[in-house]
């Protein structure tokens, strides 16, 4: 009795242990992964002169928001020295959030019928289309550039926000469309056939049944789908020349002079960046940890 007593406090101290450990390194990973986006942000708000210093200054001195002000064209105790008092920052934001959101919910439309349709019905070709999904989605985007360049340039959809769109929806689809199968295949196909028998149509047990259980997955893939157009950088600079469709990956290069990068200025955007994805993350949090959980429980 007093062995297994022994035995049973000896696996409670491993099992303490082997958590403790985990979450050492969870917080390592969490830390090492983040440290990129954190240094970002303390480059937008050092002193000019931290910048290029050696050794670098790990920690700032002052904080300094005159890029911050600089971008939205406020006057500056440093005056107007940099790139970015001339840039459109609220053009290329209305842009980002035009074109991703709207991409996305394209994508998450088409990809949840797409996805429902390869999960639920059998049809002639059906392996070889899917297939040619993944295949297309696995050539990158530089190498689409110049050919999309070229036949947008045909039917005079450079410059434009529907071709940019255009370009996003076919880039996400197939991902969507990979992703809601995989969640519609975990919903037993019985509730659908109950469905039906209550006199439901197909659209019907999509609709009712089929699409509710499967909204966390949706969820996953309009997190996925929007984060890919909104950080997209090979096509947009590509298809986009002027600011009146430009969005805020391509128009990071505008703190880029001949002999002068405005390294403060480009941090600033990127920060300005983040704000719309976490708020976006933020918004629908709960439904992706519900789907990634549900795909990490079904894989």
């Amino acid at each position: 009795m007093k062995a297994e007593m022994w035995s049973d406090r000896r696996g409670g101290r491993r099992i303490q242990l082997s958590d403790r450990l985990s979450t050492v390194l969870l917080w390592v990973i969490v830390i090492f992964w983040f440290l990129p986006a954190f240094w970002v942000i303390l480059t937008s708000v050092r002193n000019r002169v931290e910048i290029d210093s050696h050794p670098p200054v790990w920690i700032p001195r002052g904080l300094n928001f005159d890029s911050y002000k600089i971008i939205f064209g406020m006057p500056t105790p440093e005056g107007a020295f940099g790139l970015g008092g001339s840039i459109p920052v609220m053009q290329y934001a209305r842009n980002s959030i035009i074109v991703a959101l709207i991409s996305t919910a394209f994508a998450i439309v088409i990809g949840t019928l797409a996805g429902y349709a390869f999960s639920r019905f059998s049809f002639r070709g059906k392996q070889g289309l899917f297939l040619s999904f993944m295949l297309g989605r696995a050539i990158p985007g530089i190498a689409l550039s110049l050919p999309l360049f070229v036949l947008f340039a045909r039917i005079k959809l450079t410059d434009t926000l529907p071709g940019l769109i255009l370009v996003y929806v076919a880039l996400t689809v197939p991902f969507t469309s990979w992703l809601m199968d995989s969640f519609f295949r975990a919903i037993p196909e019985e509730l659908d056939d109950a469905a039906r028998i209550d006199g439901c149509s197909h659209w019907g047990a999509f609709w009712r049944v089929a699409l509710p259980l499967a909204l966390p997955g949706a969820a996953a893939s309009a997190i996925f789908a929007f984060l890919t157009c909104w950080n997209e950088f090979a096509l947009a600079s590509t298809i986009t020349r002027t600011p009146k469709s430009r969005t805020f990956p391509p128009a990071l290069f505008e703190f880029t002079g001949q002999f002068v990068s405005d390294w403060r200025g480009m941090t600033a955007m990127a920060v300005l960046m983040l704000i719309p994805a976490v708020v976006f993350v933020a918004i629908i949090q709960r439904q992706l940890m519900e789907g990634l959980t549900s795909g990490a429980m079904k894989g």
